[in-house]
């Protein structure tokens, strides 16, 4: 059985439901396809997640990490092509605001995701659930997470895939903020069992 680390973040600035974090805990443990998936909630904090996600990353030595993100406004699922060395953005959850700084200091511009988007983006329409590949992943803690988990695989010379999906809101914020288009969350859940189960599709 092959392993795939899931992340998912907490809620934050305006957004006091993350629907990524209930998909991340509702498939801890369980097996999709040929992977056993290991959950984990990344805090929305410059100085922690990346530290965090790499200390689990250590532990559970996954063949595959797949990062969850909310994209509030979006109405459609959106697997990222690139992360790019750059934090910009509002105020994480401990006030920190960072303007045009490096995530990693003489890093590369950018890495590209090497999860199969394509493959991922037609599945997910195949089954009537509007996707896309997005060109960007912002400048915050997505886009974070992104370039940071893909650097340290880099660094490391590592075979380990990874890339980062936003997911539209769940329902459940929608009532809470009635101009976001949203998703139900059996409909945000099995977007996620989709991709996994797509990943090693020849």
């Amino acid at each position: 059985m092959k392993k795939l680390l899931l992340t998912g973040f907490e809620s934050f600035l305006e957004y006091p439901i993350n629907p990524t974090e209930k998909i991340v805990k509702e498939l801890n443990g369980k097996t999709v396809g040929q992977y056993q998936i290991f959950g984990y909630i990344l805090p929305v904090d410059y100085k922690k997640a990346a530290d965090e996600l790499f200390n689990v990353f250590d532990q559970v030595k996954p063949d595959v990490v797949i990062s969850l993100g909310l994209a509030a406004g979006r109405n459609r699922v959106t697997p990222e092509r690139v992360a790019i060395n750059c934090n910009d953005g509002p105020a994480d959850n401990q006030g920190n605001v960072l303007k045009d700084q490096p995530i990693v200091h003489d890093g590369p511009a950018a890495y590209f995701s090497t999860l199969p988007i394509r493959k991922m983006v037609q599945a997910l329409q195949e089954v009537g659930l509007p996707s896309e590949i997005s060109n960007t992943a912002g400048t915050y803690l997505c886009n974070h997470v992104m370039y940071s988990m893909l650097h340290k695989i880099a660094k490391e010379g590592l075979s380990v895939r990874s890339g980062f999906i936003h997911i539209p809101a769940s329902h459940e914020l929608a009532i809470k903020n009635r101009s976001l288009p949203s998703w139900s969350h059996t409909q945000l859940l099995q977007a996620i069992e989709t991709i996994i189960c797509v990943l090693d599709e020849e």
